[in-house]
Formats: C-alpha cells, structure tokens, sequence
C-alpha cells in the first residue's frame, strides 16, 4: 500500500473487506434470513410514532433513496440513518454477544441504502452483509467498549465505513483510511441506555452510527485522508487516550463466523440477555395464573452481563427503560403469557402487578451460566426461574439454556423466524403484495439476482 502503513488491526479489516473469498452456505443462507428479519423489523417499527416522526429527510426530495414502506426519498447518508433506525426501534433485530455487545443487523442502513445507490445485487449485498457482521462481531469477541463506558455503535459505524467504502467503488487504500475515521470518531457514551438516564436515543444511535459510516466513506472517497496510527499513536491514539494502554485486537481471523452464529429474536422483543428469562417465565404462566397474589418470592439465575446491564430496580421512566429491565420482561411473561412491542408502552406498564411481581424478584448470579455466556462452544445466555408461594411451595425450577434465535436451535427457529417476516410485513402490506415478498425470500437464486433497487420496489407502500 502506498504511504505510511496502517494500524495492524487496520489492515486486517481493509485485506478482508477487499477479499474474494467464498463465504460458507451457512452463512449466506443465515444472511438471507437476517436480511428478511431486518427488513421485518423495521416494517413493525413503523406502528409506533415515536419512531416515525424521526423519518424522511430534512428538506423534500424527489432523487434518492426510497425509504422501504413509507413515501420518503433521501440521500444516502439519511437514508442510512432513517432505514438503520427502523430496523434497530423495537429491539427486535439480530443480537451479537461477546465482551462487547450489538447488533450486527445495525449496518443494514448504511449497506442497504448504498446498495441501492450503486445498483448492487442481493446476492453482493449479502456478502457484504457477512463481512458488516464479521468485523462488528470479531471486534466485539476480545474488547469491551462498555467497560470504558462507550457504546457499542461504534462498531456499526466501523463496519459500515469499512464495508461501504468497498460498496462505493473505494480501494484498499480508501478503506483504510475510511476506518481509521471511524475509530477517531468514536461514538456516544452508554448513559442513554442505563440509569437514570435511559431514553430512546438507545433506538436510533445505531441509525446515526451506520449513516456516519456512510458519510465517512464517502468523504474519503473525495480525497480525504486517513490516519494510519490511528489506535496506537502514542497518548493520542485510541488505543491510549481510550482502551488506557490496552490493545485492540481481533482474537479471530475474519471470516464468516459471527454470520454463521447470530442470534436472531425470534419470539420476544427483549434485550438478548433476557431471551431465555423470557420463556422460562412464559412456561411457568399456567402455573401462577390466578396465583400472582400468593407467590412470595421469584427467584431468576442469570449471568454476569444480564446482571450489569438490565438488572434494574425502581421506577421505570418509558419503554426504553423498560425493554431493558430484566424483571420488567419477567414479570409480563409470568402474567400475559407472551410478551410484545405493546407492553413496553405506557398504557400496558401502568398494570400494578408488574411492579408488585418486580418487588418480588431476587436476581443472582450463577457462575456457571457466566463461564458459558463466553465458553466459544457453547455461547450460551441461560436463565433460570423459581416461583416461591406463601404457602411454602414452589414451582419447577425451569432452566433455558439457549434461546430459540440461538445457533444450537436454528432448525426450531427457520420456520418462527419466518412466520415473524411475514406478519411483520403484513402490518405495512396486502396480504397479497406479503405474499409475493415471502415467496422471494423463500427462494435463495431468485432472490439472489435481482438487484437491491428491484427489491426496494418489491417494499413500496402501498403496492
């Protein structure tokens, strides 16, 4: 490479964004599937006005890029944005953990809208949907942006630098550079998505994250310069003025792995570390309905990362607060038997059994779930549930180990995950116009050759 050579890390990334590697069935198969549940999402995020009003571009525009089932028409930066914050609003997209947490999904804003700019294939955008999830993912293996109190859309806006700047026509080079932008520019602090300060910024930074990864790309397409020290130039670079001396690194090499193992959200529209808390608490439904008066204690095992970020206690100020409070999730499994977007609303929250049940619950770590949570074989995110009465007795301690958007049950899900693409779009479309998108998905070479322009017109509202 022409010029000063770049971060190690850097390079890396640039070498396999530029690859010509064949990724495995699995993978592009999984691609397809997070492709259809994305698009899904956002189709359901589209009931909810919060979200809406966030929508379309700052001024009218008649070029650009159609927003999919709204009447919007952006530039690719905010369409980035707004087609990245639909997708992410109901916390209901593709889940990654590891030392870092995300949602791989996030990139799609930034991938899909230059996707349709430069006319790209499905079949090239679901490469480079693996290589967006490869590098969020593989990054997210051995570092935690968390723990220095940064959020993890940081790696949206690296992984959608990176992979649109090979989009857009950009070298090896470009991409470099494009990526050394992204970690100076690092990303917003976690404090909206914790106490007391959770709010619904949460929903749409990973919008802004993927959009900004766009404009980055495409400044450095028009001659901007990179930093090649970027992380490890002495006090100034990342890794010293961020990560306290500490090296970045990717404990993998980059291939097809984070693709092969994401874990969709296949029932619930529940923060991953509470999936499988969520169904335990809907098995044990029958068991306390008409009995939630008499139950004196809930006890729920989790592990260490459901502890640090969703173990919440106290007043709940809206539904971003609540989407990420264990107990919350818990106590709408134990008295609905289901749980949805809806509940997180006001309307739902002011039902006084929930925080009547919340007060009840005792939340500890078991250590042998944490161990598993980061075992690479197993990546399990298990919960436990114990219901204890006042009279003395107890229900079955009911354990999920794996939840259903787990890699170890991926033929249990196909169908459900399915199931959730085509009601999800039925909110938006005629039965009929669902149908004809279902059947595409259904079939992989169909869908992967037509273009992404050609699958945004299957998206129109009102088609």
């Amino acid at each position: 490479m022409p010029g000063s050579p770049y971060d190690q890390v850097i390079l890396e990334i640039a070498n396999y964004v530029h690859s010509t590697q064949n990724f495995s069935s699995e993978a592009s198969r999984t691609a397809r599937l997070a492709l259809a549940d994305a698009i899904g999402c956002g189709m359901l995020a589209l009931n909810f006005p919060a979200c809406t009003k966030l929508l379309g571009p700052m001024t009218a525009q008649s070029e650009g890029i159609p927003i999919p089932g709204t009447q919007y028409i952006a530039d690719p930066i905010t369409a980035a944005f707004n087609i990245g914050l639909m997708i992410r609003w109901l916390d209901f997209n593709d889940t990654w953990l590891a030392q870092e947490w995300g949602h791989p999904s996030d990139n799609l804003g930034g991938l899909l809208s230059v996707a349709y700019w430069k006319g790209v294939s499905v079949k090239d955008l679901l490469h480079a949907m693996v290589q967006a999830y490869e590098i969020q993912g593989i990054l997210a293996l051995g570092n935690s942006f968390n723990k220095v109190g940064l959020d993890h859309v940081i790696l949206v806006k690296v992984a959608s630098a990176a992979v649109c700047t090979r989009l857009m026509g950009g070298t090896k080079e470009q991409t470099c550079a494009a990526i050394s932008q992204a970690f100076i520019d690092l990303c917003p602090l976690r404090t909206y998505r914790h106490a007391p300060n959770t709010g619904t910024r949460k929903s749409w930074a990973s919008g802004d994250a993927t959009g900004r990864g766009v404009f980055l790309a495409w400044l450095t397409l028009k001659g901007e310069m990179g930093y090649p020290s970027a992380l490890t130039a002495a006090k100034w670079g990342f890794q010293d003025a961020v990560f306290h001396g500490k090296e970045l690194v990717l404990e993998r090499p980059l291939g097809s792995y984070v693709m092969e193992n994401i874990l969709f959200k296949v029932q619930y529209p529940a923060e991953f570390h509470a999936q499988t808390a969520v169904e335990a608490a809907i098995k044990l439904h029958e068991t306390c309905a008409g009995k939630l008066d008499n139950i004196e204690k809930i006890e729920i095992e989790t592990h260490e990362s459901a502890l640090r970020i969703i173990d919440k206690k106290g007043p709940l100020k809206n539904p971003a607060d609540r989407d990420h409070c264990l107990q919350y999730m818990v106590a709408i499994g134990l008295i609905h038997g289901h749980l949805e977007a809806d509940h997180y609303e006001d309307e739902a929250a002011q039902n006084r059994r929930i925080d009547e049940l919340r007060n009840k619950m005792v939340v500890t770590e078991n250590v042998q779930y944490s161990r598993d949570y980061l075992d690479p074989s197993k990546r399990s995110i298990a919960n436990a549930l114990t219901l204890h009465f006042k009279n003395g007795k107890k229900s079955e301690r009911i354990e999920v180990e794996y939840p259903l958007g787990h890699r170890h049950r991926r033929q249990e899900a196909l169908q459900p995950l399915l199931d959730k693409f085509k009601r999800n779009l039925r909110i938006q479309f005629s039965s009929n116009q669902t149908d004809v998108i279902v059947k595409l998905f259904y079939d992989h070479e169909a869908l992967n050759q037509i273009t992404v322009p050609e699958l945004f017109s299957y998206l129109k509202q009102g088609e």
